[in-house]
This record gives C-alpha cells, sequence and structure tokens, in this order.
C-alpha cells in the first residue's frame, strides 16, 4: 500500500474510532462524567424538570403530638363537703348543671351539728343583743356602771362573731342560713355543684360513705373550651410563643379545632426530652374529649427566611441522608447533600447544601437517582 493511502486509511480508522466512542456515550442511560454528576440523554432529559431556588419568608408551623385535658381553670372535682352515707343521687353525668345546683344529698351528723350550732348561735346572739340594749338604756338612766355597759356590749359583739362563723360553716356545706333558721333548712345534707358545666364523671353511689373534706364524688367540666398539652421538642421551642395560633387535628378529630398557645413549660420532659407546650383550643362541638390523642400545628408569629425546596426533590440514599439533584449544565446533574430544616405544606426548609440561584430538580428525581446508579 502507497504511503498517501495508509495515511488517509489510518485517519479513516481514527474517525470512526471518535464517532463510536461519541455515539456510546450519547446512547449509554447515564455516564458518571465527572465526579458525583450524571450526563442523561437528550431524548430522555425530557423526563426531567428543574426549578431555581431562592431565598423567601414566611411564618413557619411547628407540628407536635399532644393529648386532650379539661380546661383546669374551668373544670374541678367536687369533694364531699361533709361526711355520711349518701341517700340520694340527683344529677347523673352527661348533665348540664349550674353553679349551686345540688347533686346528691347525704345523710350527715356533721350537717346536723352544723344546722343545730347556727341555731344557738343565733339565739346566743340574739339574746346578747337585747341585754346590751337594755344595759344602754339603764346607762342612759345612770342605773348601771360604764363598765357593765361595756361587758354586755362586748358580749353581744362576740355572739354576733360566733353567728357569724356558723352561718360561714352552713355556707361551706352549701345551706342557706336564713333557710336554717326558720327550720326550713333541707334535713339531708347536700353536695352542690361548686360551678357551671357539664357533670362529666359520677364518682359515688347510694349508700357509699363519704369523708369530709377527701372523698371526690363527681367531676364538672365546662366543655366549650380545652388544654391541649403539646410535646414540643427543644430544636422547635424557638419558634414558639405565647399567643400563637393553633390547629387541633387528627383522624379522631372530624372537624380541626382551633386555639392559641397560653403557656410553654420552663421544664422538659427527662423521658421524652420535649417540653410540654398549652394549646387552649375552643371546642364548641364537643369533638375533643379528655386524654384524646391528637396532632397540634402551631403557627409561630416570627417571620423566618431561608431556602424552600418541593418534597418531592428530596431523595434519600441507604444511610437515610436527604440529598437533590441539581443541574450542573451539559445534561448533568450533581448530588448535592442537603441539611433539612421543618416542613411547611409541600416544602422542606434547606438549611445548607444550596445556594440562592441553584437550580434543582423537582420532577424526575427518581429516574437521575436509577441513572447513577446504573
Amino acid at each position: 500500500m502507497k504511503p498517501a493511502a495508509l495515511s488517509a486509511a489510518l485517519l479513516a480508522a481514527l474517525s470512526l474510532a471518535a464517532c463510536s466512542r461519541g455515539q456510546a456515550d450519547l446512547d449509554a442511560p447515564a455516564d458518571s462524567l465527572q465526579s458525583g454528576a450524571v450526563a442523561i440523554p437528550a431524548a430522555q432529559r425530557g423526563r426531567i424538570h428543574t426549578q431555581a431556588v431562592a431565598l423567601s419568608t414566611y411564618a413557619p408551623a411547628v407540628r407536635a403530638t399532644g393529648t386532650v385535658a379539661f380546661d383546669g381553670d374551668r373544670s374541678t372535682t367536687v369533694l364531699a363537703p361533709i361526711s355520711g352515707p349518701v341517700t340520694r343521687i340527683v344529677v347523673q353525668p352527661g348533665a348540664t348543671v349550674s353553679r349551686g345546683q345540688p347533686l346528691a344529698y347525704v345523710s350527715s351528723p356533721d350537717f346536723a351539728s352544723a344546722v343545730a350550732a347556727y341555731r344557738k348561735a343565733a339565739a346566743a346572739a340574739a339574746n346578747a343583743q337585747r341585754v346590751a340594749d337594755l344595759d344602754a338604756q339603764l346607762f342612759r338612766n345612770d342605773a348601771i356602771a360604764r363598765r357593765d355597759l361595756e361587758q354586755a356590749q362586748t358580749d353581744a359583739v362576740s355572739a354576733r362573731a360566733d353567728l357569724d362563723a356558723a352561718a360561714q360553716q352552713l355556707r361551706a356545706l352549701g345551706i342557706d342560713p336564713a333557710a336554717a333558721g326558720r327550720g326550713s333548712g333541707p334535713a339531708e345534707g347536700v353536695i352542690r355543684a361548686p360551678l357551671s358545666g357539664t357533670l362529666v364523671e359520677k364518682l359515688i353511689n347510694p349508700g357509699q360513705l363519704l369523708q369530709a373534706g377527701t372523698t371526690p364524688c363527681f367531676t364538672i367540666a365546662d366543655l366549650s373550651q380545652v388544654w391541649v398539652m403539646a410535646s414540643v421538642f427543644p430544636a422547635d421551642l424557638a419558634r414558639v410563643g405565647v399567643g400563637d395560633a393553633a390547629v387541633v387535628s387528627g383522624a379522631s378529630v372530624p372537624v380541626p379545632a382551633t386555639g392559641r398557645v397560653d403557656y410553654i413549660a420552663a421544664l422538659v420532659d427527662p423521658s421524652t426530652k420535649a417540653a410540654a407546650v398549652r394549646v387552649l383550643a375552643d371546642n364548641p362541638q364537643g369533638v375533643l374529649r379528655r386524654d384524646m390523642y391528637v396532632d397540634v400545628s402551631i403557627h409561630s408569629r416570627q417571620s423566618v427566611s431561608g431556602i424552600t425546596v418541593p418534597v418531592s426533590a428530596v431523595l434519600r440514599d441507604e444511610d437515610n441522608q436527604p440529598y437533590v439533584f441539581a443541574d450542573a449544565g451539559g445534561g448533568r446533574y450533581a448530588r448535592r447533600d442537603v441539611t433539612l430544616g421543618g416542613r411547611e405544606g409541600g416544602q422542606y426548609l434547606v438549611s445548607s447544601g444550596l445556594r440562592a440561584g441553584d437550580h434543582i430538580v423537582t420532577e424526575g428525581a427518581l429516574f437521575v437517582q436509577f441513572a447513577q446508579s446504573q
């Protein structure tokens, strides 16, 4: 073969080899053309959508779990004010009661003693006052000494104090002193509702022996508002403040309830490492019940600036570490490890790993991940 022909043949072979390598690069589904980057053939790039990330300002929402409790300012356990056996229970759970309404009757020696003490004190006070008035007239007529008058007045004041103490004792038992003084009071001791609300628990039965001041009898609560005790971890506490709006929801809550944060505990639970955040929630339909397990979303009033990415853009590796694919140009996509913050709706807050202006894959990230693994 002549030298000129040989040169032409070698040039053609080199050109063919170069074309073959170029065609192989285009036909391959993916190829690591640079460290951490994946090249996607032009024919397959239509599956991939990217968008630029930018700084945004928003009010973050802190999500937590919690349990429902009665409003401690609007509920109480009714203790027995007197000792003795229960004779009648006149209100059952679920009933709406008003303050002062009778709940149960008790056959009580304490009741009889208190009524007798009041009547004795009333008689003694009336008699002492008559003596004091009579001595005042005698003193004006110089019939007795001033010392006798002052003693009579002292006795009247003392008797009046005894009467006031006896009347207060009757009121503590739920008895009207005026009715007891007329002898028209009830023949039995009465347990009355200390506040208005719904009787949610009955803890006694007829014939049960009660001990004054220690036996719990009923639980009454105003169910129009409840407490929701949410567990918030320390990382999120800085974004929660008293007065923040909150939404209470869950599988067992057909209608989400609204409320606001009214207390943040100063202590962290040693077992859960979370702080209790109390939400005062409206409960007009009674959907929130004590000890119910719920989800709580607290909407912070503090504005936060940061980079957010769609949830669909975030992938996780075998170590559960989050990452995204960023557009590296020329049909190449590079993995970017990111640090995620909170989630706001369909967006993740990214605290590190991206800068404003970066273009990331928002649709087709799984396709790029598959191509990278080939």
